[in-house]
């Protein structure tokens, strides 16, 4: 069979036969993209609102970050840390200033990075704050999305995530997303850190209280805990800031980032912390076969470089500002509510209006790529490149189909 030579329907049922059923896509088959921009198999154009859930903030296929690449594959790709290589030391110097964080600690996704935070708070409870074995408790939040391991589904309350993978892994407490009351009740000793998105991505883009993450970092204080902060999706400029929780006026004990990292040219994520909560972690007490491979450093290195040089922090906070009031300014019958931070909007429907996904589908047949969550909530996020004259192509489109 000749791929290149199927249309969109073949490659649908390609998958619809060979793959797990473990996605609903939108029905587009995409075979190149440059910057903003994505091209199907039978080359139509589409400007991506979505962004790999926000993996190529600096666009698709970025220069800098493709040449990264490229020269590194072709030297050293892999040497396991069994060894030494020469891009490591360099890149965890680099995103330690960055961050602002003695210590990195590089795995490959986002899921690894979490698994990697709730490993360390668990290790630093046990080490650090003489809790008896077996006793560290991790406060999260309900509407959280931190990856699909069977320990991070274990305290999701999403039945689509969750339902079937059981027996579920204890030490988590679930509580309102935004109740700082809520989270003073639930602490006691055993409590050993809390683990937050600062803004919710998958739950449709969901920012809390502006006291609640100032409560938080002050509970944290008080009892002896870590504030871990999840901007796996938040950060590297989606929100507007390096990071979501800089918003709030907080600095977090532990941060994980995975997806722009690498401007989505390739896997890379990484636990951030201070001395003091990473010096648990010893020869052999965990790893990861391609954590901190050449290739890996290489592409983050570059991807660091596009994030700061072309300021799209800034940019971001900029256009989402504007982008945001000009969604909020359609007055459109059918929006309940329009939220977010930078270029991450949340735009929730009301429910008369029938739901996210058909709206989405008409979208992309206007030339936009979207992608709705949680039934009636779409969520707009385009690469962090994107030009003014292209929000504003995009917000004709928007208000066509949400008149």
């Amino acid at each position: 069979m000749n791929e290149t030579s199927l249309d969109s329907q073949a490659f649908i049922d390609l998958e619809d036969r060979y793959s797990a059923h473990n996605y609903h896509p939108l029905g587009v088959i995409l075979s190149r993209a440059e910057g903003i921009w994505v091209w199907d198999v039978e080359g139509n154009k589409y400007l991506d609102f979505l962004a790999a859930y926000s993996a190529v903030n600096q666009g698709h296929n970025h220069p800098r970050i493709v040449e990264a690449l490229k020269g590194q594959i072709e030297n050293l790709s892999l040497t396991s840390r069994a060894f030494r290589n020469d891009r490591f030391g360099p890149f965890c110097k680099k995103l330690s200033e960055l961050s602002g964080y003695d210590k990195v600690l590089m795995m490959n996704t986002g899921a690894e990075a979490v698994e990697t935070a709730i490993k360390a708070a668990r290790k630093w409870g046990y080490q650090k704050k003489g809790l008896a074995a077996d006793k560290a408790r991790i406060i999260v939040f309900d509407g959280n999305f931190h990856g699909r391991t069977t320990t991070i589904v274990s305290f999701s309350n999403d039945p689509e995530a969750r339902d079937g993978y059981g027996p579920y892994t204890p030490g988590f407490d679930i509580l309102p997303y935004g109740d700082l009351a809520a989270v003073e009740k639930a602490f006691d000793p055993n409590v050993v850190a809390i683990l937050v998105e600062p803004i919710q991505g998958e739950a449709g883009v969901v920012t809390p209280p502006a006291d609640f993450l100032p409560g938080l970092r002050s509970l944290c204080d008080q009892h002896k805990a870590l504030l871990i902060c999840d901007e796996i999706q938040a950060g590297l400029g989606r929100s507007g800031d390096l990071f979501a929780h800089r918003l709030f006026g907080v600095r977090a004990d532990a941060v994980t980032i995975g997806k722009a990292l690498s401007g989505g040219m390739y896997p890379v994520s990484a636990f951030l912390a201070d001395d003091a909560v990473m010096d648990v972690f010893t020869p052999g007490t965990h790893g990861s076969t391609y954590g901190g491979n050449p290739v890996a450093c290489a592409v983050a290195d570059a991807a660091l470089d596009v994030l700061v040089e072309e300021d799209l922090c800034k940019r971001s906070a900029e256009l989402g500002t504007w982008f945001r009031q000009e969604l909020i300014g359609m007055n459109s019958a059918k929006v309940k509510e329009v939220r977010g931070a930078g270029l991450w909007i949340g735009l929730e429907l009301e429910s008369s209006a029938g739901g996210a996904r058909k709206y989405c589908e008409a979208l992309k047949n206007e030339g936009m790529l979207c992608k709705e969550t949680h039934v009636h909530t779409i969520r707009f996020a385009p690469p962090l490149v994107v030009q003014k004259s292209e929000l504003e192509w995009a917000l004709e489109r928007i208000r066509k189909v949400l008149a």
